[in-house]
């Protein structure tokens, strides 16, 4: 696909240029990390949490200072963070293969910890809070392949699901992935986008794409999952989503915004490290985009804001 470049912006689709600021600069706030990945951002606080998954700790960037500390040590191996409708932070947790939730006094719940059949998950990857509470989350290998970010360890279930837990019942939502990675809902939470990095584990033909379902009724089933994305640059991974329904995800050296009805490239924010995860923070405008990418953590101002999603 032809495209042009202005700053650190290429542009694929003239579209693109309602949802950026040519003079926006991206920003590293901090790096000396291992592997960057998780970030969840706290509205009410203006921090970001997010995870150092080699290195074993959560950190904690504050807006207002621009300063960046350790939040939890040892994490468990986390990977992917979120926040719920009550504000509390919602972790996966590749060693301990469960999902917990950081409670406002500190205190940690273990929210899930056991599959199908009371066996162990191999290692949740991302997740996401839907608007009726349910805890959505992915379930790779990456974390029991080696001792990197996790245990090695041999997989118990029969499959790489994706799940959803609803009041206090574990769903297996999706059984048809290779390696799930990250997930993000529509605006109107109709539409479910889920990654699938399986290429990671047979390089010349596993998916590097985006898939996307429809959601039923019943809040919980989920029809389609055709291909919405292919990657061509490295693997997508974490993902995030705007007011507009554009999709914000990571793709190799860069984070590419895709149209999310069309599935059409608009443009592409170049990042010089290999990026893992995004995600929108900057108060109630919603407005900054925060970028994990492998030893640093960066961040830019756009012209379009990000949903709310938990």
């Amino acid at each position: 696909m032809s495209s042009n470049s202005t700053g650190v912006f290429d542009i694929c689709d003239e579209s693109f240029h309602r949802f950026i600021s040519s003079t926006a600069t991206l920003r590293r706030l901090y790096t000396g990390l291992t592997w960057a990945e998780g970030p969840a951002y706290f509205p009410a606080l203006r921090i970001l949490i997010f995870s150092d998954v080699a290195e074993n700790r959560l950190l904690r960037y504050d807006e207002c200072n621009e300063q960046t500390s350790v939040f939890r040590s040892p994490s468990n191996h986390s990977n992917g963070n979120t926040v719920d409708r009550q504000g509390r932070l919602i972790t996966c947790e590749q060693q301990t293969r469960r999902v917990t939730r950081t409670e406002h006094d500190g205190a940690i719940t273990v929210l899930v910890d056991r599959a199908e059949n009371g066996k162990r998950f191999n290692s949740p990857n991302d997740v996401v809070v839907k608007s009726d509470g349910s805890i959505w989350f992915t379930d790779p290998t990456y974390g029991i392949d080696s001792d990197y970010e996790g245990d090695r360890a041999e997989s118990e279930t029969e499959g790489n699901f994706v799940y959803c837990l609803k009041d206090g019942t574990l769903h297996v939502v999706a059984r048809d992935f290779e390696q799930p990675n990250g997930l993000v809902f529509s605006p109107d939470e109709r539409r479910l986008y889920i990654v699938d990095t399986g290429r990671t584990h047979r390089p010349k033909n596993g998916p590097a794409h985006i898939r996307v379902f429809d959601v039923g009724d019943d809040g919980i089933s989920l029809t389609g999952g055709n291909v919405f994305a292919e990657c061509l640059t490295g693997f997508y991974d974490g993902l995030r989503i705007d007011t507009f329904g554009n999709i914000w995800t990571s793709a190799g050296e860069g984070v590419e915004c895709y149209d999310g009805k069309t599935g059409k490239l608009l443009g592409r924010i170049r990042v010089p490290e290999i990026v893992a995860n995004v995600c929108f923070g900057g108060g109630v405008k919603r407005n900054i985009l925060y970028i994990c990418a492998t030893t640093s953590l960066y961040c830019i101002r756009l012209a379009v804001n990000g949903c709310k999603t938990f």
